[in-house]
């Protein structure tokens, strides 16, 4: 992903941020998994999906999506405007412009105008049984502004150029604020939850900004977590990560293993619509919006104190890994959607396929990355 190297000389040196990296290589791994089970169990749309009808299944892996999708775009936002500061100082508006255009933007074509064209001809070859050649495909194609996973790239671009023409409108030195402590954190995560179920009163969760791909009901968290990364850098939060923050595990582990059994059995017992959960005035949205929040950020605080305290140490491995996650981000849906439609004729029940995909997908998806950010040209853009 395109989250920058730490590289203010007056913030703790990179060495002492590694664990940022290894953070970074993790959750493009959780991207990857969360696909896979989109495609064979869990809820939401995919290029192919091919649902089990297993309950044994399903309800493991919505549980999985729902805490995936609650913490890791919004961290990734997080990470990815944490640098956005000093790298901006650095290298100067118009420096720093081109380059984050030819890092994200050429990508972003990229996906848009080749990689998604040629996904959509496979699963329309493949799975629609549709036997024309790519050109003919391509005669009628309506997908050409698809931004399908770069979304975020999209996203991120926006955002900022959003922080960048605040700071040019305001020149004043950024708000000095203390470390938040674990009750702020959970304070903070309530109000954000009943933000977020506002705004899916009229944009509920599964309603897509098109073309761009926006789903403004997780928009919230995204904005917020942005903003929070870019508060971080300028008061070093990084440096003053307190131990009270280990108990935020605890808290996330506690909010996954009953709360959303409880959210869950609500909707059994009362036999309760999903779409109630999505969005609207209902009671229900309310209580899944708070539920998604604190558990995110605590599972954000928890991640990031594990990680400082425990994976801050050098590893050519992961450092590899890292160099090619945004590569690995980019073309994991084609690795995903090959894979699956390679075993779509397989007589078994899409559980297995799950079972085989998702760690397939997991290491052929880096390899892919790893080789593409080889490639001379391609390692100076990913």
């Amino acid at each position: 992903m395109p989250v920058a190297t730490y590289n203010s000389s007056s913030k703790p040196p990179a060495a002492k941020i590694l664990y940022i990296d290894h953070l970074k290589v993790l959750l493009t791994g959780l991207v990857i998994l969360h696909h896979a089970c989109v495609t064979y169990a869990g809820p939401g749309s995919w290029y192919y999906a091919e649902k089990t009808s297993k309950s044994a299944v399903i309800i493991p892996v919505t549980m999985l999506v729902a805490t995936n999708q609650a913490f890791f775009m919004g961290f990734f936002f997080f990470l990815s405007a944490l640098f956005i500061p000093a790298s901006l100082t650095k290298k100067g508006t118009t420096v720093f412009v081109k380059d984050r255009l030819n890092r994200l933007g050429i990508p972003l074509l990229f996906y848009s105008f080749i990689l998604s064209p040629v996904m959509d001809y496979l699963v329309y070859y493949y799975d629609g049984g549709h036997h024309i050649t790519f050109v003919q495909f391509l005669g009628g194609y309506q997908g050409w502004m698809s931004f399908g996973v770069m979304w975020f790239v999209a996203a991120l671009l926006l955002f900022t150029a959003v922080y960048i023409i605040w700071r040019k409108v305001d020149e004043s030195k950024p708000t000095i604020c203390k470390t938040p402590s674990l009750s702020a954190i959970l304070l903070f995560a309530g109000g954000l939850g009943v933000v977020s179920f506002l705004v899916r009163i009229i944009f509920p969760v599964g309603w897509v900004l098109k073309p761009v791909g926006f789903q403004l009901g997780h928009f919230p968290q995204y904005i917020a977590l942005f903003i929070g990364g870019i508060i971080c850098f300028h008061n070093n939060w990084l440096g003053n990560i307190a131990s009270q923050y280990k108990r935020s595990g605890l808290i996330a582990i506690g909010l996954i293993i009953f709360g959303f059994p409880l959210i869950y059995s609500i909707k059994i017992i009362n036999d309760t619509p999903l779409e109630w959960f999505s969005g609207g005035i209902h009671f229900e949205s309310l209580l899944y919006a708070t539920w998604e929040q604190l558990t995110g950020l605590t599972i954000i605080t928890s991640l990031l104190y594990i990680g400082k305290n425990y994976w801050n140490k050098p590893s050519a491995f992961l450092a590899k890994l890292s160099r090619c996650a945004f590569a690995v981000y980019i073309f994991h849906p084609l690795v995903l959607i090959s894979l699956s439609l390679f075993l779509k004729n397989w007589p078994v029940d899409p559980a297995m396929k799950l079972a085989i995909v998702a760690p397939a997908g997991i290491l052929f998806s880096f390899l892919l990355g790893y080789l593409v950010a080889q490639i001379p040209g391609v390692r100076k853009i990913l």
